[in-house]
């Protein structure tokens, strides 16, 4: 393993005679490792050794940036020139990246060094890392559990050591129900806080970049460093950047779900925690509360309604003529065209492009996808309203801690697991998954804070106020 977790303790290394291309190698090392969690789909050894040297050479000078020490992966849907990227698909299994994401040259600039790419599910479709065509990710705390999806690769690599932080992407959880699998900090901003140019997309008013890391100093550093408008985005938002200082918000008033802690299906160990945690934040002053959740059982629904229309229209791209995989039994164009997209997509794929192209066909689309639409204004409308009450909504990210590889085959159950993360992504705020628990199975498990619309600063100020971490 890596012998830095952060990079506060990275930095106390280089200043007593480390370096940074030390610290790469051992990163390679502790990832070659531990190949057999499958987290890794390629290292980038040799850029991410000329990035480290030159990075040293900037520390040497006086002139680093702010992230120099900082060793992070990316996940396999964002883009990074010269270098491969798959979305963990056969369908652009081998496919070189013409360009950066924005997210990918600004770390790069703020002289982070990118390790490699991460497993993922299959167009970031997934709640377990069991749905990619290069195999599934094991957890590292327990190699019979998923680390979670879709970002599970992202979740293992900063959760066994190997880097620092990691890039992930979050269209319904994807970044914080891993967190909570894997014991990490999992961080998905603002919708248009982050820009998405250069990240592969599933659905696009849904799907926003975020780190995953070991403190949230080091979640702050790299949000701070990606943050803010990109002209190659045009979703992303005008509004300035607000500086995170991590300075103590004071007291606050927090809302909770209460029928998140009465649901079914909740693990009771996991109630008891949260319900333990909404005790010591009364007993510290803080006003806490409980509001009702905006239609939930309709909120998994309409994401999942939504997202795979969405994810309908962006995979036609991948059709075997322009770019990726192409069959080589296909005659004629639209043979070419069904051979490709059935060769190179797998089943997960298959049955949300299936779904979302029913839910906008003509006879549908009224039914399904403008209702659809509908709802999800009245949970945004309903969510933003519970921020002109409380600063911040306290919740479980997951109803239970991580499950066993190939124990949930039902694709409804799977979907069962969003059930507390997708009320971010409908409503476009920001939220975070914090490790605070651990239960008497020997896995982590987190509780979710969520927060009005670009207040990143206040968000992560409370969540390292509220809980040390």
């Amino acid at each position: 393993m890596s012998t830095t977790k952060t990079l506060t303790e990275a930095r106390a290394l280089l200043t007593k005679g480390g370096s940074v291309v030390t610290a790469t190698e051992q990163a390679l090392s502790a990832a070659n490792d531990q190949k057999d969690l499958n987290a890794f789909l390629e290292l980038f050894q040799e850029t991410a050794l000329e990035q480290a040297a030159r990075v040293d050479a900037k520390l040497k000078a006086g002139d680093a940036g702010p992230l120099a020490g900082l060793v992070i992966s990316i996940k396999d849907n964002i883009c990074y020139k010269g270098h491969r990227v798959s979305a963990g698909s056969r369908i652009l299994e081998g496919f070189t990246s013409l360009y950066s994401a924005t997210v990918v040259e600004r770390l790069l600039a703020a002289d982070a060094v990118i390790l490699g790419r991460t497993n993922c599910d299959e167009f970031a479709m997934g709640s377990s890392n069991e749905n990619s065509a290069f195999g599934p990710v094991k957890n590292p705390i327990d190699h019979a559990m998923v680390p979670g999806g879709s970002s599970g690769g992202a979740a293992a690599s900063v959760a066994a050591g190997v880097v620092h932080v990691a890039l992930g992407s979050d269209t319904g959880g994807s970044i914080r129900q891993p967190a909570s699998f894997t014991g990490t900090v999992g961080f998905k901003p603002t919708y248009g806080r982050v820009s998405r140019y250069g990240l592969i997309a599933f659905a696009s008013s849904f799907d926003q970049i975020g780190p995953f890391a070991h403190s949230i100093e080091d979640t702050a550093a790299v949000y701070t460093a990606m943050a803010g408008q990109d002209p190659n985005d045009s979703t992303t938002s005008q509004k300035p950047v607000e500086p995170v200082t991590l300075t103590d918000p004071g007291k606050l008033h927090i809302g909770y779900y209460r029928e998140g802690l009465e649901r079914p299906g909740m693990d009771p160990e996991v109630v008891t925690h949260l319900q333990g945690q909404i005790d010591r934040l009364k007993a510290d002053g803080h006003v806490v509360e409980p509001l009702d959740v905006p239609l939930l059982d309709h909120q998994v629904p309409t994401y999942y309604i939504l997202a795979t229309a969405e994810a309908s229209s962006n995979l036609a791209r991948f059709d075997g003529i322009r770019f990726g995989h192409r069959s080589k039994v296909a005659q004629g164009v639209d043979e070419t065209y069904r051979l490709s997209r059935t060769e190179g997509f797998g089943p997960e794929v298959k049955r949300r492009v299936l779904l979302g192209t029913f839910v906008l066909s003509a006879g549908y689309y009224d039914a399904y996808y403008a209702q659809a639409q509908r709802v999800r204004r009245i949970i945004r409308d309903h969510t933003l309203a519970a921020f002109e009450r409380f600063d911040l909504i306290l919740s479980p990210t997951c109803p239970t801690t991580a499950f066993g590889l190939g124990v949930i085959t039902d694709p409804v159950a799977m979907y069962l697991q969003d059930i507390f993360t997708v009320q971010a992504n409908l409503a476009g705020v920001p939220a975070i998954s914090l490790p605070t628990g651990t239960h008497s199975n020997g896995l982590p498990f987190g509780i979710q804070l969520t927060g009005a619309p670009f207040a990143e600063a206040k968000l992560l100020a409370a969540s390292k106020s509220l809980f040390g971490l």
